[in-house]
């Protein structure tokens, strides 16, 4: 019998279940946040008279605010507690939800996006600490792929139930529909989540926010999955911005086809996470990302080739399919990783890993749109650039064979 070493462990197994279901689905609203809109692009160049590359940098907004609201939410929440952070963050994110809903113009969108970012960051950064609070080791690392399962949803769902949305409603009811998705996270916060950081673990430490920050910017193999978990999701958010032009404008899909398409295609995160998750327990983490990396890199070059060979629809698919499984198999190892040694300043961990992971995204899903969306070489192209630096930062910084192993 296994004797009790987290605080998590002494948790029914419902009350474990209801953490699964709570986390996963504050978790979600950040990728709710991203792909539910995603759908509508075309409609808003329409209706705003925008460009293409306009739109995309609404997503970029939406990123960086991402980012920036995790810098802020995490030491907060290292201060004061989980739940008061992430019910201020989330009151934001509802009211720049109703004004995207109400623009008339397309910078006055990318304003409220932005804000809409900075809001959804208070979900995202509270339940990966929660898990930190609770759990360490193989019981953390178990609680991030049952979570998964929840928030994995997010990127299914949320593209279809957009596009759907479009079918009798236009493009600002996707905006209604996440202020609704945002004031039942409010109303979980008050009513059904506990807190997991007691008043006398607040701060315990006695670091300043500088003096968090400092710590874990000394530590080279959390830098280095900083910039492995940055541009990871860089790659992948190349395929958020650059997709709804591609398959709908190239390939002829219409929102609803690609709705179904983004759906089967976030089958593979899903199946990546979970697979890696299982992984672990047999193969460190960081072995785990030198696989990833190399497969990804692969199937961004075979997207390029086929797409140059003129291979049309299904050879931009199948190895997007295949690539798009990769990042799944990165994201569980870099969390693990990077939180693994930093449980006294978990909300500024997370903070900063999900800070970078947005900055890259957003700084990197406009070179598409720059690039132009005509053919799906420009996004490939991306890609393997993206994940060609991230396995450089693994073996240059976080150097694989340094890595402690964890428990």
């Amino acid at each position: 019998m296994s004797i009790p070493t987290n605080p998590g462990d002494f948790l029914s197994r419902r009350r474990k279940l209801l953490y699964i279901l709570m986390l996963g689905a504050l978790n979600a609203l950040g990728p709710f946040t991203v792909d539910l809109y995603l759908p509508a692009f075309p409609a808003l160049e329409a209706g705003l008279n925008a460009t293409q590359a306009q739109v995309q940098l609404t997503l970029t907004g939406t990123s960086l605010g991402f980012a920036l609201g995790q810098l802020v939410v995490g030491p907060l929440s290292d201060k004061f507690g989980r739940r008061f952070p992430l019910i201020l963050a989330t009151a934001m994110h509802i009211a720049a939800s109703l004004g995207a809903a109400l623009s008339t113009d397309i910078g006055t969108l990318g304003l409220f996006r932005v804000l809409m970012g900075i809001g959804a960051a208070g979900g995202a950064v509270v339940a990966m600490a929660m898990v930190r609070d609770l759990f360490s080791g193989y019981a953390m690392v178990r609680m991030f792929s049952r979570m998964a399962l929840v928030s994995g949803l997010a990127p299914i769902l949320a593209p279809v139930i957009g596009s759907q949305l479009l079918l009798f409603m236009p493009w600002p009811g996707i905006f209604l529909f996440l202020a609704g998705y945002g004031t039942a996270v409010i109303v979980a916060a008050i009513f059904v989540i506990r807190e997991t950081l007691p008043a006398e673990h607040r701060g315990q430490t006695g670091l300043t926010m500088r003096q968090r920050y400092r710590v874990l910017f000394t530590d080279r193999i959390f830098v280095g999955l900083l910039l492995v978990g940055g541009l990871n999701f860089g790659g992948l958010f190349t395929y958020l911005s650059a997709s709804p032009f591609l398959f709908q404008n190239v390939f002829g899909f219409s929102p609803q086809e690609y709705g179904l398409l983004f759906g089967i295609n976030s089958l593979a995160i899903v199946a990546g996470v979970q697979t890696s998750s299982r992984l672990i327990k047999r193969v460190p983490p960081q072995w785990i990302l030198a696989g990833s990396t190399t497969w990804m890199f692969l199937m961004a070059v075979l997207i390029v080739v086929l797409d140059q060979l003129g291979a049309g629809l299904w050879g931009v698919l199948v190895p997007l399919w295949f690539y798009i499984l990769g990042t799944g198999f990165t994201f569980p190892t870099v969390q693990v990783l990077a939180l693994a040694k930093h449980g006294a300043q978990a909300g500024t961990a997370a903070s900063l890993l999900g800070a970078a992971t947005f900055t890259v995204a957003g700084l990197v899903s406009p070179v598409v749109g720059w690039l132009g969306g005509s053919s799906a070489t420009p996004m490939g192209a991306v890609q393997a650039v993206c994940i060609l630096l991230a396995a450089a930062a693994l073996w240059l910084i976080v150097r694989p064979r340094t890595v402690p192993s964890i428990h």
